[in-house]
This record gives C-alpha cells, sequence and structure tokens, in this order.
C-alpha cells in the first residue's frame, strides 16, 4: 500500500520535509536567542541611564575596551574640544531618518589624554566630497556629559569600513582606528586615546546644531518596545511542527487518489465493448 513512498517523487519530498524541520526548529531558537539577546540590552541600558555620572576613566583606558555592562553610562570629562582635528562620520540618519553626519570631535582631558566625542547629527552637504559647515563646541575648558559607547566595528554595525574617502571622513567610531588617523595628521596627544567613545549630552548646542544623538528613551527601536524575535521564534516552532502534519496529509490524500483509481479500473473494464 505504502510502496509509493519509495518512488523518486517521494523520496525528494520526503527527505524535503525531513531537513525542514530541524532547519525551522533552529531558526526558532536564533529567534529566541536575539530576544533574549535584545532583553538583556534593554536591562544594561536601563541600569547605566539610571546610575549617576562617574569620571570617564573610571571605565575606560587608553587602548582599553568600553565594557558590555557599561554601555550608555553617563560619564564626565574635565577638557577642551580640539576642532582642527575634527571628523565627520558618513551615513548617519537623525530622528527623521535623513542622511547626513555625526561630528567626531577630540575631546583633550586635562591630563592629556584624547576622549572622542559624538557632538550630534549635521546634514550632508551638495558634494559628498566636500566638508559639512558644523557649529563650533563651546571653547575653553569645561566639563562634558555623554553616554559612554562600545567601538564601532563592521561586525557589530553592519557597516562596511569604506578606504579612501575624503579628507576627515570615516565609516565608523573606532577609536584605535581614529587614533591612527589622528597621529598621522599630527594631533596633540593622539597616542593617548581612551577607549570607546561618548554621545554628548551636555553641554547642549546652541541653536540646536549639531543635532544630539536620541538617548535610547527616545528612540524605541534601541531599546526593543517593538521587540518581534520571540513572535518570530514561536511562527519558527509552528512551521516546524506543521511539515509533518502537511507530509501525512499528502501521504493520506495519495493513498485516497491510488484506492479511487483501483476502484475505478474494474468499472471500466466491464463497461468495455468486447472484442469481435
Amino acid at each position: 500500500m505504502y510502496r509509493f513512498l519509495l518512488t523518486r517523487q517521494w523520496v525528494i519530498l520526503t527527505l524535503f520535509a525531513i531537513a525542514l524541520i530541524p532547519t525551522m526548529a533552529w531558526l526558532g531558537f536564533w529567534q529566541l536567542h536575539r530576544h533574549d539577546h535584545r532583553q538583556a540590552l534593554n536591562q544594561v541600558i536601563e541600569a547605566s541611564l539610571a546610575a549617576p555620572p562617574v569620571p570617564v576613566e573610571s571605565l575606560t583606558s587608553v587602548g582599553g575596551e568600553v565594557a558590555h555592562d557599561d554601555i550608555y553610562r553617563r560619564v564626565t570629562a574635565e577638557g577642551r574640544f580640539d576642532t582642527a582635528h575634527e571628523l565627520v562620520v558618513r551615513r548617519r540618519t537623525n530622528a527623521d531618518d535623513r542622511i547626513g553626519y555625526h561630528v567626531l570631535t577630540p575631546f583633550v582631558t586635562n591630563d592629556g589624554k584624547v576622549l572622542l566625542v559624538n557632538r550630534g547629527w549635521v546634514p550632508s552637504p551638495t558634494s559628498q566630497s566636500a566638508f559639512p559647515k558644523i557649529p563650533a563646541p563651546p571653547s575653553g575648558d569645561l566639563t562634558i556629559t555623554g553616554r559612554l559607547m562600545q567601538d564601532q566595528t563592521t561586525a557589530a554595525s553592519g557597516i562596511k569600513n569604506v578606504k579612501g574617502l575624503p579628507d576627515r571622513q570615516i565609516m565608523l567610531i573606532n577609536s584605535e582606528q581614529v587614533g591612527a588617523l589622528l597621529r598621522d595628521r599630527g594631533a596633540p596627544s593622539a597616542s593617548a586615546v581612551l577607549g570607546g567613545y561618548v554621545e554628548l549630552t551636555a553641554p547642549v548646542p546652541g541653536g540646536g546644531s549639531p543635532e544630539p544623538v536620541p538617548s535610547p528613551k527616545e528612540d524605541t527601536s534601541w531599546i526593543g518596545v517593538d521587540d518581534i524575535n520571540l513572535p518570530y521564534a514561536i511562527q519558527w516552532w509552528l512551521f516546524a511542527a506543521c511539515v509533518p502534519v502537511g507530509w501525512l496529509i499528502l501521504v493520506r490524500r495519495e493513498l485516497r487518489d491510488r484506492a479511487g483509481r483501483a476502484q475505478e479500473e474494474p468499472a471500466r473494464e466491464e463497461s468495455a465493448p468486447a472484442a469481435v
């Protein structure tokens, strides 16, 4: 009765169904892992934003790395901006999804170290090779506050680190790479760049430009309010469960069709005219 399962068509269909089940189950666990990672990140961000500001050098060091649990932690630094060696980060969007640049300004601390500061977003000039007009930050000695961030990498961000860009333009905020660029440009204290960078929150830019980088509380996509990974995980597991059910339905349909054809054969033979 089930010999048809050994035909080429059914063997291929069965093998395909067998392969689909673990694949869909794995996709479900992958989505669940992303959900768990997002939830853990949300907890880190909420704890960091609720914590009081601390000196930046208590959480990072020259050539060091920012710990995962310290991202978005509010930090302070005392010193002055070095606008002569300011850079811009290409292909960044603002709250209205307009494409422009992030302004990256070295901040030389009172003890001679360099902290990379993302001062916010500015629109792109007409020419992609031109350096945009950027409002100057406050001059002289001051205290800044910002959210501490890890160095950006292609693996984490998906942004390709394109080479051969116009002068003073970069794709990723990476303290090691920016430090090498600053040394090539003869920036003071370029050999003492602190790991990571900060998103400036205070002092607030005059006139609203550069536009400050939104905090996670303002940008809900960062904190997973619309987290769809868990529903996707359940969806993949339901698909995996439906595969054997669908296979059984097809087998039963094939059995009914074959049984129907078997019953029709004798009827056709009896109704056929006898040979003369």
